[in-house]
């Protein structure tokens, strides 16, 4: 790692290092998916479906940039763009993670990018998700109940993959 710890270097190669603010715990989530996302790129690769290797290779790229090794650097100020790209693959690389049936918290999304900052991310998180929900990529739960997502809803929600896919 660099004196920064920004990058790494791995056979004479450098990559962006893991922005240090992901706790633990949603890291170790990340990182599972990124490496789950790696073996279906593999074993699309040997069964030749192009549409499966896509669909892994879109798995790897939102894990890579929710963990803040792909997209704007973790160590500069995000930019709006920027920020709603990584919330958009945090969301999705922790739902797919959590699939098929599981929720995750908006908390989750906010912590997971965030840091100790994270309360500030807590309507920006709410407005990807909305956004997530109208294309269908992802549903908005509140007690059991899919809500629609430009409904007047309040409190806590929970968010999931879809059971019936699109």
């Amino acid at each position: 790692m660099d004196d920064e710890g920004r990058w790494i270097t791995i056979d004479g190669r450098r990559w962006r290092a893991t922005d240090p603010q992901v706790p633990e715990t949603f890291r170790h989530e990340l990182v599972d998916e990124l490496m789950s996302a790696r073996r279906e790129v593999g074993r699309a690769r040997r069964s030749g479906s192009a549409e499966e290797q896509r669909d892994a290779r879109t798995r790897v790229q939102r894990a890579k940039v929710a963990l803040g090794e792909r997209g704007e650097p973790w160590w500069e100020t995000p930019s709006a763009e920027g920020r709603e790209a990584r919330l958009r693959a945090t969301t999705l690389a922790l739902a797919d993670h959590r699939s098929p049936g599981r929720t995750i918290c908006p908390s989750d999304v906010a912590r997971a990018v965030g840091g100790d900052g994270w309360r500030s991310l807590m309507e920006p998180v709410r407005e990807v998700v909305r956004d997530l929900a109208r294309s269908g990529e992802v549903e908005i739960l509140q007690r059991g109940e899919v809500l629609d997502p430009d409904g007047g809803w309040r409190g806590p929600i929970r968010i999931r993959r879809p059971t019936e896919p699109v």
